[in-house]
């Protein structure tokens, strides 16, 4: 378990089933994840069930709790895992819209950060933020992530074209 003041980061239980399936399957989410098509609840048991190998899957997701009851308020991932190149994705969401603004997804970014650089031994880090998504922007440059590129109409979201703006952050101490 990864621990800060508020929150606490957890790997992925069979009992976070429900709560997975709730988050994957909320429309809001789907253009951040690229996702098309509603997820099964077979399909989330199997990943939930599934070892979270990171070497084996390329990624792994933490489940985001908080300090004070236990309460899972969102996932904080990293994707794209390189052990050769040394560098990984990571994208961050808090799903509980009351839980959204409090400063929870600064300390999980913080904590990744640290198990990346520090356990994982990566070189860097990135992520990939749509330019209309100014609290990601913000959390991400509050974190030292440098903007180091854009993708001009990436992505089409309700018939609209997105830019995808390219962050970096390179562990300075490698």
């Amino acid at each position: 378990m990864l621990n800060s003041e508020n929150i606490y980061l957890r790997t992925i239980e069979p009992r976070d089933a429900a709560l997975m399936l709730k988050w994957e399957n909320n429309p809001e989410n789907w253009a951040v994840s690229n996702t098309l098509v509603p997820f099964s609840e077979h399909l989330i048991l199997q990943y939930v069930n599934s070892a979270q190998d990171i070497f084996e899957t390329k990624q792994l997701r933490f489940i985001i709790c908080l300090q004070e009851n236990d309460t899972p308020i969102g996932t904080i991932d990293l994707f794209e895992y390189d052990p050769l190149h040394r560098k990984a994705g990571v994208g961050v969401l808090i799903d509980e819209v009351s839980e959204r603004n409090r400063g929870y997804a600064n300390e999980a970014v913080k904590l990744m950060v640290k198990y990346s650089f520090d356990r994982l031994d990566l070189h860097q880090l990135f992520c990939n933020i749509f330019e209309s998504n100014e609290h990601s922007i913000k959390l991400f440059e509050k974190n030292n992530f440098i903007k180091t590129g854009e993708k001009k109409d990436w992505v089409r979201i309700e018939g609209k074209w997105e830019t995808e703006l390219f962050y970096q952050l390179i562990n300075k101490e490698d």
